[in-house]
């Protein structure tokens, strides 16, 4: 019922964004245009860009990529391709200050849960004995979520943003064991895992094209 609820909001949120936008839109006015990367991922070799448009004063719509190509980070499996679209509501005007939106995204991993990252056991449901920094998980997840963020004007053409998503994450995976090859899970075909997660997030540095 709550990843209803949720969804629900968001369509709603889109709807009357497009709706306020479409009302608000000033002809001959020119609609500015950013590309970002996120500054905290890029050390580590995981790329995020994105690119924002503004349709009106305070209504913007930003596109971005996620790519982390590890095969083996730190000996886990560290691989995620993720595209997401989101709408934002700026309380001031666009690409100022406090912000709100609303976000989809999509996802494909070959990667090891973070809760997995540890060398506890347990006992699977064949009776096997498992070590989790051995089990990682393939698959794919719809998120839905509601983004808060802020930014900040360095100069006419520099602005850094700060933000965050939160929402629910429907996943379809398989489970394996890295050290055997073999499932680890009792799943026939994928296993289904819903939750209420921090999905996005990071430090945008963006650059005002026009």
């Amino acid at each position: 019922m709550k990843y209803k609820l949720l969804a629900a909001g968001i369509l709603a949120f889109l709807s009357t964004s497009t709706l306020s936008a479409q009302e608000q839109e000033q002809g001959g006015q020119d609609k500015s245009l950013y590309i970002k990367g996120n500054a905290l991922f890029a050390p580590l070799g995981i790329l995020n860009l994105g690119i924002e448009k503004q349709i009106s004063p305070k209504y913007t719509l930003q596109g971005d990529v996620f790519i982390s190509p590890w095969k083996s980070f730190g000996g886990h499996k560290l691989q995620f391709y993720s595209v997401s679209a989101e709408g934002r509501y700026y309380f001031t005007e666009a690409f100022k200050h406090w912000y709100v939106g609303a976000n989809v995204s999509v996802a494909a991993y070959n990667a090891t849960k973070w809760s997995y990252w540890n060398d506890s056991t347990f006992e699977n449901w064949n009776g096997e004995i498992l070590t989790n920094s051995n089990l990682y998980q393939k698959g794919f997840s719809v998120m839905l979520g509601i983004t808060a963020g802020y930014q900040f004007q360095l100069s006419e053409r520099w602005n850094l943003d700060i933000y965050g998503t939160v929402g629910t994450s429907q996943g379809f995976y398989k489970g394996y064991d890295k050290s055997t090859g073999k499932r680890y899970d009792s799943a026939e075909n994928f296993n289904k895992s819903g939750e209420i997660i921090p999905y996005r997030g990071g430090v945008m540095i963006s650059y005002k094209l026009k």
